[in-house]
């Protein structure tokens, strides 16, 4: 079953944000659109690259009303020990959420039960809590941040114009599609 169009399923965690702890749940991601970013591990190779570039973008994806958490199966502190000792994870300002018990990770169905850690998963949230785009990468392949502005961009459209619909490469102020029968084989 697809986790689009779900809502997220009850959690509680701790993260680690701008020096401090704090506490994250599901209500959390509520009224505002939401990015969980999934990675296996702290002290890694990939990830740091892929957290930097999210640190990035998220500039622009506060300008979006968006809001960003990154997730692993390390506990807080750990995140908190990485954020200390690393140029590219001391840069993060959004929250970095622990998930040593794994049910985010669970929930979100990205856990590789093998490994104990939680594979490469993207996903963004609309302001009611509900999935909207779901992305799973494997362990070595980084994701590009950049393509999620875009992503929210066309998602947000979606939500406030019903009807329309986003075609691929769309970029803000680029025509949409209304379908109807009298686009049926003709685009």
């Amino acid at each position: 079953m697809s986790l689009i169009g779900t809502e997220v399923k009850p959690f509680q965690a701790k993260a680690y944000k701008n020096g401090e702890f704090i506490d994250v749940n599901e209500e959390t991601l509520k009224g505002q659109w939401s990015v969980i970013c999934f990675y296996p591990a702290d002290f890694s190779f990939v990830c740091p690259t892929e957290l930097e570039d999210l640190q990035d973008q998220y500039e622009d994806l506060q300008k979006l009303r968006v809001e960003v958490f990154s997730v692993s199966t390390d506990t807080h502190f750990v995140h908190k020990g990485w954020h200390d000792s690393s140029d590219k994870i001391g840069k993060i300002t959004y929250a970095m959420i622990g998930d040593p018990s794994q049910t985010l990770t669970r929930n979100f169905e990205v856990l590789n039960e093998k490994e104990g850690l939680a594979d490469r998963g993207t996903f963004i949230i609309d302001p009611d809590g509900v999935i909207q785009t779901v992305e799973i990468n494997a362990d070595g392949i980084g994701r590009d941040a950049s393509i999620l502005v875009d992503k929210i961009k066309a998602a947000q459209y979606v939500r406030s114009n019903p009807g329309e619909v986003c075609p691929a490469k769309w970029k803000e102020g680029s025509d949409t599609l209304r379908p109807s029968l009298d686009l049926v084989g003709k685009i």
